[in-house]
């Protein structure tokens, strides 16, 4: 494996630049850390006092993210919060792998999204200039109140209402340019050459003649977008009076790939109505909603493969001029189109489109002096839908001086669907609370149910070349399975559908004593349609305690500490994160024929065999920590320990039949750490460093029976390995002679050559065998950090905030000679053996033999990464200068999101998600850009 020092840097980073609390970090925050500790944050179905609470819920504040270039809030909270990690792609409209605490599941691993109140399985339809705050639940003690959906934690947030007092209209723009300069290290074609020669040689084959093809071209390049733009514009209209409270606001959104015609657009609407009918009864209704035309999505995977030696045109005068080049009939164009004709060629040949509508509205009235009573009701609706087509055109083949279809298609096809998703929340809410003597008490009760009911339709249908009217033309107006240039023969549909119920008792519990003793407790009961019958409902509960030390009469002539607060919960969460919709009722399939009277009928087998007592998972979870703030509160300093242990894993087992079943464990623990430090130099410089550190290691414990694991292309799930690990030989260098092979363990997975890969004899018994792969990589951080730097001068303001990871290995997925076809290669393989002595890490170039192409540590790269994430410099105009030309705030500013990472990894990107199993994976990725965008704010 490749030594790499980049690990050493990341950590010294860390440790001079320390670590970040509560996400704070914008230059214009000026709150003291009193005020946070007293500030109210959301907990689910409420809100508290944050110094009331046992839990760890961090708060980060809407101007976190309102004036960063991004379509989904989430992905500008990278490197904010402790114990958060955010694994973004750069594609437009794409959604990123979020995970709270690390990964303690088999099945989901996002957290459950809660905006105002109701339940939603991500936020990419909100304008993050509508978002009020976001707050991130971690401990059992804040989740628990979540039931079946809390064991991959939380994230509430809450939109922006209307507040009293006079109208305001808030107008936010900043328009940005993408551009890119990570990307993968690929040979050019003079290298190619020699490669692909030097490989025939070792297959005793003739070398190619190259003489028809003389191109050097990077594929990456011509299919790139080259100053891709970004374009964000909202307005914010609000009224407000004692008795009405209303805001509207509208956003458009419009985002160009780093892929040629990866166009993005939307639309987002957002209206709340707050009246306050009397003193005691309170009213209100909203809606939010987005239409968004989203982009046809292209990978960079074929111009990675793709040879260099082919022009992407055919300059040659005469007939066939101006046509795209083939790729060599022998160099790969079985497997591979000319890139840029794909992108080209197929340019706008996809219109798909996404609309959501959440109307909501809710009642609240006070009776008997302590108790409310609110009563809320959610609708969820979104409809995506889209049709395309795949067009017909020829290309040139240089060998044969002719033309061939593209992808040897000659019928024109049409594809069309349509998926439906409708929710409806509600939820009866009655609380109480009271304040006697020393005694700080509240009591909350809540019903809720869910109903959801999902729909889709897809089909796809030819043209036909007996058609009077001929192929289906490459204009949008006959893009539908019902177009006269259809075949009807060829028509394929497919539909789905499934219904989802939930009911819910939960209750909740925050008390104080003198304001130093707390204690939280939470319980539901949910009850689910996706269980089998008779095992239906299930419970879920925490408990948490707080002391807050800096109270104690003991503590008063410590004048340095200002507060400190000792905080410990334990709780059982669940999970309902699962594959299917209906465990007790499984679908059934094709499972054979049978035969009576003497016809031939299918026979029909259940989809997998029912388990009776299928339940949730359970996660048992807990933590111990303190928050703390010194030196006249310019310091804080705040730590905590996790533990979370799943059991009764939701297993599907492969088998005849299959099956579910509760079986196996996971544990992930490890510790966070926060640190800031405040303060303010005269009357006009304040300034503020902060930052965050989190410690994750996972481990599965066991699976459902021993012995037991499963294996998903590079990654494994086995007792006693880190979720998700990487599972291959060890590559103890590279065989020099024949000599050296006749001296190393016998292999009975190929056989050798000179300048092959030499694999570790794991179990000492004188062979190479598939016993012999052991753990080779780890997807999961050691530890990943983000800080903050920041400073406010009379207006000026400066901030910049860094990300990183240590301690992970990536898998690399591409570039490794999986295929027989003759692909470009890794810049890398230069480096390659080509005699004794020559390169002991690097094989030879041959392609004749899959033994170089067993999963190994020489597919293993180093994940940690270090990353300038966003940089923003920019001021905000004085009061007094914009109030004569009747503004209330005019802030201008210039914002460069992911300057510069520094990583070891080829590829566009250092970061992967995935799945729970099988994350890390190195495919090349896709281009996270550099965003340089200029924006203006102002308030009327």
């Amino acid at each position: 494996m490749k030594q790499t020092n980049l690990k050493y840097s990341c950590l010294i980073a860390v440790l001079y630049f320390g670590m970040n609390v509560n996400g704070q970090t914008t230059p214009q925050d000026t709150v003291s850390k009193e005020q946070k500790i007293e500030e109210v944050v959301m907990i689910g179905y409420g809100t508290a006092k944050k110094r009331d609470l046992t839990g760890s819920i961090v708060k980060v504040d809407g101007g976190e993210v309102a004036d960063k270039p991004a379509s989904n809030p989430l992905n500008s909270l990278q490197g904010k919060v402790a114990g958060l990690s955010i694994v973004n792609s750069g594609q437009p409209g794409s959604q990123a792998d979020v995970r709270i605490r690390g990964t303690v599941t088999i099945n989901g691993v996002n957290p459950v999204y809660i905006v105002d109140g109701v339940f939603a399985n991500n936020i990419d339809f909100l304008n993050p200039a509508d978002i009020e705050s976001m707050e991130v639940l971690k401990d059992p003690s804040s989740l628990a109140i979540f039931g079946s959906r809390a064991a991959n934690g939380a994230i509430i947030i809450t939109t922006k209402r209307g507040k009293t007092g006079r109208t305001s209209i808030t107008l936010n723009s900043s328009i940005g340019v993408k551009s890119f300069d990570n990307r993968p290290d690929l040979t050019n074609a003079a290298q190619f050459k020699t490669l692909y020669n030097e490989d025939l040689f070792q297959q005793n084959k003739p070398a190619y003649d190259f003489g028809l093809f003389n191109g050097d071209t990077n594929w990456i390049d011509e299919i790139s977008k080259k100053g891709g733009i970004i374009n964000q514009h909202n307005v914010t209209i609000s009224n407000g009076s004692e008795k009405n409270r209303m805001s509207f606001s509208f956003g458009y959104q419009q985002e160009d790939g780093s892929i040629k015609y990866e166009e993005y657009e939307r639309l987002t609407f957002k209206f709340n109505d707050d009246l306050k009918i009397s003193n005691s009864i309170r009213t209100g209704l909203g809606f939010t909603g987005s239409y968004g035309k989203l982009p046809q999505l292209r990978s960079f995977g074929s111009s990675l493969n793709a040879t260099p030696v082919v022009s992407p045109i055919n300059m040659t005068p005469g007939q066939y001029f101006g046509l795209y080049n083939s790729l060599p009939q022998e160099l790969g164009a079985a497997q591979i189109g000319n890139p840029l004709a794909l992108v080209e060629g197929h340019r706008f040949t996809q219109r798909n489109r996404d609309f959501q509508f959440n109307p909501n509205a809710y009642i609240e009235f006070d009776f008997f002096k302590n108790f409310t009573f609110r009563s809320n009701y959610f609708l969820t609706y979104r409809n995506g839908s889209g049709r395309g087509y795949e067009p017909v055109f020829n290309v040139y083949i240089p060998e044969t001086n002719s033309v061939a279809p593209y992808s040897g298609r000659i019928l024109s096809t049409v594809n069309q669907f349509e998926n439906r998703d409708l929710t409806f929340q509600q939820n009866q809410l009655l609380t109480y609370k009271n304040k006697f003597g020393q005694h700080d008490l509240t009591v909350m009760a809540g019903f809720e149910t869910v109903n959801r009911e999902f729909t889709s339709m897809s089909g796809n249908a030819r043209s036909s070349l007996t058609n009077p009217m001929g192929q289906m033309p490459n204009d949008p107006r006959f893009w539908y399975l019902s177009s006269d240039f259809v075949d009807p023969a060829t028509k394929s549909i497919n539909t789905s559908q499934y219904k989802q119920r939930q009911v819910s008792f939960f209750g909740r519990m925050l008390y104080n004593f003198a304001g130093k003793y707390m204690v939280n407790g939470s319980l539901r009961r949910d009850g689910s349609s996706m269980l089998a019958p008779g095992n239906r409902f299930d419970t879920f509960w925490s408990v948490g305690a707080a002391w807050e030390v800096s109270k104690e009469d003991f503590m008063k002539n410590l004048s340095f500490i200002n507060y400190l607060k000792l905080k410990g919960s334990y709780g059982d969460l669940g999970n309902q994160y699962t594959p299917r919709s209906y465990f007790g009722y499984p679908v059934f399939l094709e499972g054979g024929t049978g035969v009576f009277n003497g016809n031939l009928y299918p026979a029909f087998v259940p989809e997998f065999r029912t388990t009776p007592d299928l339940s949730w998972e359970h996660l048992k979870s807990y933590e111990y920590g303190f928050e703390s703030s010194f030196l006249n509160r310019r310091l804080s300093v705040d730590a905590a320990y996790y533990n979370k242990r799943t059991e009764d894993l939701l297993t599907f087992i492969p088998g005849n039949p299959d099956f579910f079943i509760n079986g196996g464990s996971i544990e992930a623990k490890g510790y966070e750490f926060t640190i800031g430090w405040k303060d303010k130099v005269g009357e006009n410089f304040s300034y503020y460093i902060n930052g965050n550190l989190t410690t994750t290691k996972t481990k599965v414990l066991n699976t459902y029976e021993d012995g037991y694991y499963s294996i998903n292309g590079p990654s494994i799930y086995k007792q006693g390995l880190p979720i998700g690990a990487f599972y291959g030989y060890v590559v103890d260098g590279v065989y020099q002679t024949n000599a050296d092979i006749l001296l190393s363990p016998t292999s009975t997975i190929g056989t050798p050559g000179p300048g092959d890969l030499k694999y570790r004899d794991i179990n000492g018994d004188g062979q190479i065998t598939p016993d012999d792969r052991t753990m080779i990589g780890n997807p999961t951080p050691d530890f990943t950090y983000g800080f903050s730097v920041g400073a406010d001068y009379k207006g000026v303001f400066f901030s910049a905030d860094f990300y990183g990871v240590y301690g992970n290995e990536v898998f690399r997925d591409w570039g490794n000679g999986s295929s027989f076809a003759p692909f470009n290669y890794r810049s890398e393989r230069i480096d390659r053996w080509t005699g004794p002595g020559t390169s002991n890490w690097e094989p030879r170039s041959y392609t004749g033999s899959a033994y170089n192409r067993e999963n190994s540590t020489y597919m293993i790269e180093d994940g940690s990464f270090f990353r300038i994430r966003n940089v923003q410099v920019g001021y905000n105009f004085s009061k007094e200068l914009v109030g004569r030309y009747k503004l209330e705030g005019l802030k201008l500013y210039v914002n460069v999101q992911n300057l510069k990472t520094w990583d070891r990894v080829n590829g566009f990107t250092p970061e992967f998600g995935g799945s729970a199993t099988r994350f890390g994976i190195n495919n090349s990725g896709y281009p996270n850009p550099r965003i340089t965008s200029f924006g203006i704010s102002a308030t009327f």
